[in-house]
């Protein structure tokens, strides 16, 4: 692990769990009549985790405003419009959110 993934505050995606890096929702859609794609993202906009759950799921297990996501499961953001666009999504959660909240 290497500075960067430092759980001290350094990150701006640190997790709780010094092994995890904290990733704040960023975009909800629902293309599919059974199916919504969740997509949680780094403060800085460099890294994203997308997750697809069915309604009958979202209706057992809530939504949080945060998630603590291995590392080795992000992907980076490609686009820098994209980027941009979830860095501030995810600040603006960060601010306005506990991890555990419902959203």
């Amino acid at each position: 692990m290497d500075e960067a993934d430092d759980a001290d505050g350094g990150n701006p995606g640190a997790g709780a769990d010094p092994d995890t890096v904290r990733c704040w929702l960023v975009d909800r859609q629902s293309r599919d009549e059974n199916l919504v794609t969740l997509v949680y993202a780094t403060t800085d906009g460099e890294r994203h985790l997308r997750k697809q759950l069915s309604f009958q799921l979202l209706m057992r297990k809530p939504v949080t405003a945060a998630v603590d996501v291995d590392p080795e499961r992000l992907e980076p953001v490609a686009d820098p419009d994209e980027r941009e666009r979830y860095a501030t999504q995810a600040s603006t959660m960060a601010e306005d959110h506990d991890p555990d909240d419902e959203v």
